[in-house]
């Protein structure tokens, strides 16, 4: 459910009403005091005379306990950034004009929508979003009680023949209208629209696979790819790269910075103390109003991003989820144009390269590909590195293929 706004003579306003929003900023404060309090000075461990440590193991301990008070401090500080992230979110509210309203009430009514307010938003990050407050009236000719429904997506197309502009429902906005007043979320359609494919192949003395994906809307406009590769393979590793891919969801959608949700992640599988523990993960940001991509990878093997015959191939240099309680976070970014495929692997389809000729001629057969479909395209890889690796599977492969159009050209074409 969207937060009622308060609002002010500016029509500057803030998402949470005055007294939430110094509760929420006072919580912070304490989060970041209570994470003071694990930032001590570092204690220097007993020496004899010649320098040497008395107790080694007890030196380890206090060094592992130091580590995971760091953790901890540093959890704290997120969680305290986004309270106050939170209690400062802004928006500037506009009121429509009183013959704007009219005309959105007519074409509403004319399919039996009974439209109360009608105001327009615009968001810190520039993005506008349009809230209409209405209800479902049904057809005159129809008997009370009558299940018929309007979506809410019908409704965005109402609106956007009136607005000129292309509209579509928010994130996690109600499907249909109903009989009462309520308040409903639209945005503008982003520039882009992305299509997907996926193939897959378990390690062949196993019957599921260790490794884990998802295509997950962040938001509005906002598409995250993860990719994730637990150690080893069957259940215990498909279970590892599982909670992995699941708990980022969960940091992402509740407001972490990426960085700080793989930290935490990173954090507990390293408090955790199982070498079993370890997962790689591969994350794609994708904006679908700029075109402007972020990737993050954790002990993941290389992406690469397809433009016609040219491949750009990333990497980076790190270890994966769990070895080390700190650990430096790679971001690189790129911008994305219409036509261009994002292609993720996972270990098991270098490994198999590495039987053959090399992972060096990938890019190169990725940009000799004249597919279409994502779905082709990540089929075709995969045969490629089965075949060169004489038809064995072992360890769990998977392609991911993410195709990016702008809807803007397909429309002018």
């Amino acid at each position: 459910m969207k937060k009622q706004a308060e609002v002010r003579d500016d029509n500057i306003v803030t998402i949470i009403p005055e007294y939430g929003r110094q509760r929420l900023l006072s919580y912070a404060e304490s989060f970041r005091d209570l994470a003071d309090l694990f930032e001590g000075e570092e204690e220097t461990p007993d020496s004899d005379e010649t320098g040497m440590i008395v107790d080694r193991q007890d030196y380890l301990w206090q060094r592992k306990l130091q580590e995971n008070q760091e953790l901890l401090a540093e959890h704290l500080k997120e969680t305290a950034h986004i309270m106050a992230e939170v209690a400062k979110e802004t928006c500037l509210y506009r009121p429509m004009g009183e013959r704007r309203f009219r005309q959105m009430s007519r074409i509403l009514r004319e399919s039996g929508i009974s439209l109360k307010n009608f105001f327009e938003m615009e968001h810190k990050d520039g993005h506008t979003e349009i809230s209409l407050t209405m209800k479902y009236m049904g057809d005159k000719y129809m008997k009370l009680g009558e299940s018929e429904q309007i979506s809410v997506d019908d409704v965005a197309d109402f609106i956007s023949v009136a607005m000129n502009v292309r509209l579509c429902a928010a994130k996690n906005s109600p499907m249909y209208l109903t009989r009462n007043y309520n308040t409903y979320y639209f945005q503008e359609e982003p520039a882009y629209h992305l299509l997907t494919g996926v193939a897959k192949a378990v390690k062949e003395t196993e019957k599921i696979s260790g490794d884990n994906y998802s295509f997950y809307e962040a938001d509005t406009g906002k598409m995250m790819i993860l990719l994730s590769d637990g150690m080893g393979s069957g259940e215990k590793a498909c279970e590892d790269s599982r909670r992995v891919i699941e708990i980022m969801e969960s940091f992402l959608t509740a407001g972490f910075r990426m960085e700080s949700a793989i930290q935490m992640i990173n954090g507990a599988l390293s408090a955790a103390g199982s070498e079993q523990n370890m997962s790689t993960l591969d994350l794609c940001d994708i904006n679908l109003y700029t075109g402007e991509c972020e990737f993050v990878k954790v002990g993941a093997a290389c992406t690469y991003i397809k433009r016609g015959n040219l491949v750009d191939r990333l990497s980076a240099q790190n270890l994966p989820l769990g070895v080390f309680g700190q650990m430096e976070v790679e971001s690189i970014s790129r911008t994305l144009q219409n036509g261009d495929y994002i292609i993720m692997l996972s270990d098991g389809i270098t490994d198999a390269l590495s039987q053959g000729i090399g992972e060096e001629v990938l890019p190169e057969i990725i940009g000799r590909m004249e597919y279409a479909s994502p779905g082709e395209i990540a089929n075709q890889i995969l045969a490629y590195c089965i075949k060169q690796s004489n038809g064995q599977i072992r360890d769990d492969m998977t392609v991911l293929v993410t195709g990016i159009w702008d809807q803007t050209e397909d429309c002018n074409s």
